[in-house]
């Protein structure tokens, strides 16, 4: 059966046309929001402390990098990543079986079960790691043990997601092989489950310490621990010095651990 002339010429109008529409909603929307806005204008002292923090950035603080005080450059830059490694480890194992309460499997009939495990991973990522450290500081102190504690709570919601959809696209070309032959719940996912999608498990976690070591940084600026406390207490006091080699360590710290994972990842994907 052939299409219509007039349905042809309606789909080659809206081909051609089409992005205008397209355009004009996109406009809108950003109308909308500028809209929102209230541009207050640049102060008259942006001109000064923007050349004293260039200044600083450009002239850092070389002795800040280690004095054996404990609360140096290298030592703090130390307990951030500790902070965000050990959160990572404690979520990725917690995370386990959450994903596997949330993966869609083809045998579930109304998605009662995985749809649950969704609800309440969306539930745990929908509190920002900031907040957390806010409450985990109340509940504990501050330290870095409220800042392990929010990076590690905010990972299992991601990691959980994460998990769940690799084992929902997991190939199970093994694990009916291994059931043709007889094997049992245990021994098909020891021999087929659990080395198809571990492989996949380690690279999203590699990826998610990439971002713990970020936020980790942000957490300290609440008393969560890590590098972030004396750069805000750096900001407060306008030690532009003492800022800029504090950013330089968090550059060199981040380039660092993102080159290192991303090889590690190649490797396992």
């Amino acid at each position: 059966m052939t299409k219509s002339p007039e349905l042809k010429i309606e789909k080659n109008y809206y081909d051609r046309y089409g992005w205008l529409l397209w355009a004009f909603i996109i406009l809108v929307i950003y109308g909308w929001a500028l809209k929102g806005l209230k541009l207050s204008g640049i102060q008259d002292s942006a001109g000064p402390v923007s050349k004293s923090i260039l200044h600083g950035i450009f002239h850092p603080d070389w002795a800040y990098v280690y004095n054996g005080s404990g609360e140096d450059l290298v030592s703090l830059i130390g307990q951030t990543l500790a902070i965000a490694f050990l959160g990572t480890i404690i979520s990725a194992v917690i995370s386990v079986p959450f994903a596997f309460w949330a993966a869609r499997s083809k045998t579930e009939k109304w998605y009662l079960r995985s749809g649950s495990g969704k609800l309440v991973l969306t539930l745990i990522r929908t509190f920002p790691e900031i907040v957390l450290a806010i409450m985990f500081i109340k509940a504990v102190g501050p330290g870095s043990y409220a800042g392990v504690l929010a990076v590690s709570v905010h990972s299992v919601g991601m990691l959980g997601k994460l998990f769940s959809e690799a084992i929902e696209n997991m190939d199970g070309g093994a694990e009916e092989a291994i059931v043709s032959v007889g094997g049992n719940a245990s021994q098909v996912f020891m021999l087929a489950t659990l080395p198809t999608i571990m492989p996949e498990f380690i690279s999203y976690t590699l990826y998610r310490f990439e971002i713990a070591v970020r936020s980790a940084t942000i957490l300290g600026m609440v008393g969560a621990g890590g590098i972030g406390t004396p750069m805000l207490f750096a900001i407060q006091t306008r030690n532009w010095p003492r800022v800029g080699i504090i950013l330089l360590g968090i550059i060199i710290m981040v380039l660092a651990i993102d080159s290192l994972s991303g090889r590690l990842r190649k490797k396992l994907v």
